[in-house]
Order: structure tokens, then sequence, then C-alpha cells
């Protein structure tokens, strides 16, 4: 009896802690984070909390949010696209181009934002088709296609700026009921994409890939299917990203953003998303860009050198991915 009573005791426990941790996501500790670096910062620069500096940093991570959606959904699924920043640059010209078109009374201005994510599903699909049917590893592809599209940007156009752009091709600076429509779009499409993951089959789907190949195989679900579906999915929100992205100037400069797709990463993985695949959340991803453009603008209000910024980036990576293992060893360690 005391042995059953001390079973049940040490079960108790477990269950406590259990539903402690379960409390302590990676999504709220981000929030946390947030909330306390800005109140931190205030308390230095009182500035730092203003109304615009915040719309600027929401503004300003909304794009690079967007397409960590997408790099969200690939990496659950147990892949990655360093391609990313190569493929932005290309739709973002491609819609610059068509709006000054459009202005010159060619054709109809939405043309600007729908052929560019037509393309950007296009490309993505091409990249999904080799990973999943073709068995490449998906950094080699994403690795070739950013060459591809890195060279061939620049033999399109020289480099040459884009400029005459259409007020009504501005869409980053418009507004709707005060809220910039860039916010608008990172708040809704974060939503859709959270709930489409946890509750559509085909969004549990990614997870079951990632999380287990084999299992999921058993499980009558198609790895070449979902690996298509993400890749694709991840093209449509590069093709919103990019379009943000290209309206919020008045100009747009036909090269490739340097670094853009390691923030578009580093969000992802930063919100929670195991670099391992088979665990994380949009949500998380959304949390991770706002952090990430958080800390530099802190650092501008608080007089710290921006020569730290990518140091502290980096720093961010290693912990978030060290935390993620250590959190995978004790899963593993629990299980058995």
């Amino acid at each position: 009896m005391a042995s059953l009573s001390g079973t049940a005791a040490v079960s108790k426990t477990t269950d406590r802690r259990a539903r402690a941790t379960n409390w302590v996501t990676q999504e709220s500790v981000l929030a946390i984070s947030i909330i306390v670096l800005g109140a931190v910062v205030s308390l230095i620069n009182p500035n730092f909390m203003s109304a615009t500096n915040i719309s600027n940093i929401l503004n300003n991570s909304s794009y690079i949010a967007i397409a960590a959606i997408g790099m969200a959904m690939v990496i659950i699924s147990g892949n990655i696209d360093i391609s990313v920043g190569a493929l932005i640059g290309l739709l973002a010209t491609i819609g610059g181009r068509l709006a000054v078109g459009a202005a010159e009374g060619g054709y109809w201005i939405g043309w600007a934002y729908i052929i560019p994510i037509f393309v950007g599903v296009l490309v993505e699909a091409v990249i999904g088709f080799i990973v999943a049917y073709l068995r490449v590893p998906a950094i080699v592809v994403s690795l070739g296609m950013t060459s591809i599209l890195r060279g061939g940007l620049i033999l399109w156009t020289g480099g040459e700026w884009i400029y005459d752009l259409p007020r009504e091709f501005m869409l980053a600076q418009q507004n709707v009921l005060g809220i910039p429509v860039p916010v608008i779009f990172m708040v809704i499409l974060t939503i859709i994409a959270g709930l489409w993951l946890r509750y559509a089959p085909a969004g549990r789907a990614i997870y079951a890939v990632g999380g287990n190949k084999e299992a999921a195989r058993l499980s009558g679900i198609s790895e070449k299917r979902v690996l298509m579906q993400v890749f694709m999915l991840n093209g449509l929100m590069v093709g919103f990203a990019a379009m943000m992205f290209a309206t919020q100037f008045s100009a747009i400069q036909s090269t490739v953003p340097s670094g853009l797709e390691l923030l578009i990463i580093t969000a992802a993985v930063v919100g929670g998303v195991s670099i391992l695949g088979g665990t994380g959340t949009v949500i998380g991803s959304t949390l991770g860009a706002l952090l990430i453009h958080v800390i530099p603008n802190a650092m501008i209000f608080a007089n710290i050198s921006q020569y730290w910024q990518q140091a502290v980036q980096g720093v961010l990576i290693l912990f978030t991915v060290l935390v993620d293992l250590y959190r995978r060893r004790r899963q593993t360690y629990g299980k058995k």
C-alpha cells in the first residue's frame, strides 16, 4: 500500500509539473520578452514607447513575419528554404515594373500584385517538386535556386532602380482605421495559417511528416503531396511579403536584399519552430519577427552600437536551437 501511495504521489507531482510546463510556451516567453524589453528601454528613453515608434516596428517587421509564416511551415515539414530572400527581390522587381507599366495605361494595376504572387508560388512549386519527387535535399535545391534568381535578376535589370511608382501601388503606405495595411495583413495571415495548421487535416499532416516520416506514411499521409503543398504555400507567403516589401518606399532597387533570408529563418527559429522539424507555430514565428525588430530598435534608443545587432541575432539563433535540443531530450527521456 505504501508503495502504491508513493507511486501515486509521484504521478500527481509529474502531472502538476507537466501542466505548469504547458503554460510556459515559446509564444508566451517571446511575448513577455518583448514587453519586458520595451518597459526597460522606455525607462532609458521614453520615446521608445511612442505610438510612432511602435507603428514603425510593427510596419517594418510585417513583411518578415509574413514570409516567416511560410518558412515556419517549411521547417516544420523537416526542410529549409534559403532562396526566399532572392525570391522576394525578384518578385518586388516584377511588381514594380508591372506597376510602372500600368501607370502608363497599359493594363490593370492589380496585375502588379497578382503576377508576382503567382510567380512566387510557381518558383516554390519547382523547388517542392525537386525535393519531393527527385529526393534532392531542400537546402541544396534552394541554394541552387538562390544563385539562379540572383544571377537572373542582375542579367535582367542590371540592378537599376525603379522610379515613378503609381500611388495606388503603394499598399504598404496605406492605413485602414489608422492601422498600417502591412500590419493588418500580418495579423490576418498569422491567424488563418495558425488555425489551418492546428485544425485542418492538411495542416496536421505537415507536423506528421516533419515529426516522423515513416509513421506519417503508415497513417496514409503522402509525403510528396504534403511537401509540394508546403513549398507552394511558402511561395504564396513570400509573394505577399514581397508586395509589402516593394510598396513601402517610393522606389525599388532591382537587387536581392542582403541577409533577408537570414532574418526570415531567424524569425521562425526564434519563434520556436524546431530546426529538426515536427514542432512550432506560426504565431511563434510572427512574435519572433517582432522580437528581432524590437531588439535593434531598442539598441538605437538605448544608445548601443548597431554593430552588436548581428551578434545578438546569432546568439538568439544558437540559444533557441540549444533550448529546442534540450527540450527534445527531456521529452524523449520522459517517455522512457
